[in-house]
């Protein structure tokens, strides 16, 4: 390194900066650890408070007999071992949440993923002067009070509700759609999609713009047609971005819970539990040692599920 100094007679000239030794760099160097140390302190104390201690006592919870007449004397709970883990798997009603969250998982996602993409693109290539507009209006769902938006739905798709009377402008006499099991998950699905394929959309879109323009003239100049260039350069392009929304996706509908709570409360005949309101059924129960159990559960199968999705979708070159 170098550094200019004025001589007597105002020119500059450049000399070389004077070194400094070991300890002195030594001293520096620890001198600037202490202070990012000291700088980081308030975020590694709120850090430890307000999350990682929360997460060690609540996986130590799930091996205990806790319930909540013990939060008085925690210490006096007993150790259960994998008792909590292998009785959730035993309860049918357990089973029947993980397979209505699977089929809300399942469907949800890859149709919430379509309708963002297809949007995505319209926006980007179709209404390019009014792009901000529909941007804004299809992100809305997205901000809006979930538990709002679905009173609202409870109300349209009663049996006397808006959907039925207008079905029966058709002649259509419309089911009790979210009295059927038959039924009630379709509706609690069709709204998860409408409250994200916002995010979805959004994240396309940003991941539209950085492709560069000169790979969509050369492959028009191949003579390679919309749909072609769509499926074969613009959808390869976007790996990375359907990695993202996917996994975003996949951890919001799997842990549903206030759609359901407020539709249906998990029926008809447990047709629309999820595994987040089996969970929270545990602690209005008061079992909140298998209330813990479950929602390990669901952090297992939120850390599979993204470890499957990162080796499929993960960029190959």
């Amino acid at each position: 390194m170098r550094v200019r100094s004025r001589t007597r007679g105002g020119v500059l000239e450049e000399r070389p900066a004077p070194r400094r030794s070991p300890a002195r760099r030594s001293a520096v160097t620890t001198g600037q650890n202490r202070a990012g140390w000291l700088l980081s302190l308030p975020f590694i104390v709120i850090f430890l408070t307000f999350t990682a201690l929360p997460i060690v006592i609540s996986l130590v919870i799930g091996f205990t007999d806790m319930r909540s007449s013990d939060l008085r004397n925690p210490l006096a709970v007993s150790f259960v071992g994998l008792s909590h883990f292998t009785d959730l798997f035993a309860n049918p009603q357990f089973l029947r949440s993980l397979l209505n969250t699977g089929i809300y998982v399942v469907v949800g996602v890859p149709i919430t993923l379509a309708v963002g993409f297809l949007l995505a693109v319209a926006l980007n290539t179709g209404i390019p002067r009014f792009r901000t507009f529909f941007r804004a209006a299809f992100y809305v769902p997205v901000v809006t009070n979930i538990v709002a938006v679905a009173t609202i739905w409870q109300y349209a798709f009663n049996a006397r509700g808006p959907v039925n009377s207008a079905l029966a402008w058709f002649g259509i006499d419309g089911p009790n759609w979210l009295g059927d099991p038959a039924f009630a998950l379709a509706v609690i699905i069709a709204l998860g999609v409408w409250l994200n394929f916002g995010t979805a959309m959004v994240l396309y879109l940003a991941g539209l713009q950085s492709v560069p323009e000169d790979v969509y003239e050369a492959a028009a100049l191949d003579g390679a047609g919309r749909w072609r260039i769509l499926f074969s350069i613009t959808w390869p392009l976007l790996r990375p971005t359907t990695l993202l929304v996917s996994v975003l996706l996949t951890i919001f509908f799997l842990q549903v819970f206030e759609v359901p709570y407020v539709l249906t409360d998990g029926g008809p005949l447990d047709s629309t539990i999820t595994l987040g309101l089996f969970t929270f059924n545990q602690f209005g129960f008061g079992d909140l040692g298998k209330a813990a159990a479950s929602s390990y559960v669901m952090v297992l199968i939120v850390a599979v599920l993204g470890i499957v999705q990162f080796r499929l979708l993960r960029s190959k070159s």
